[in-house]
């Protein structure tokens, strides 16, 4: 009878040990948990990531758009004041004696 209650001590001490060396192990991953976010955490932290640079690009594209109508506007200039130079030298050629143009070099274009 002594030697079964030596052995179920031995057992009851060595359970002991173990149910101390699981609760630190369960301890211890409660702490490592406890330091990892939750899923709406990393859920909030997405959204805001994906506004930011969804307006970070709604800014750059709204900048392109306005630099697009801005060339726009510098060729329809372009457009109209070249138009307008030419026909002042369609103008300025109508007006001028025939015989001066034929003697004038910067008119004349060497033929190759």
């Amino acid at each position: 009878m002594a030697g079964l209650e030596n052995r179920l001590a031995a057992q009851d001490s060595t359970a002991a040990a173990r149910f101390t060396q699981i609760e630190a192990r369960l301890d211890e991953h409660a702490g490592k948990l406890a330091d990892v976010p939750s899923t709406s955490q990393i859920v909030a932290a997405m959204e805001q990531l994906l506004s930011k640079t969804m307006s970070s690009l709604d800014e750059r594209l709204t900048t392109q758009a306005h630099s697009i109508e801005v060339a726009q506007d510098h060729c329809s200039q372009t457009d109209s004041l070249l138009e307008r130079v030419l026909e002042s030298l369609d103008s300025l050629q109508a007006y001028a004696d025939p015989a001066e143009l034929a003697s004038d070099a910067l008119l004349h274009r060497p033929t190759v």
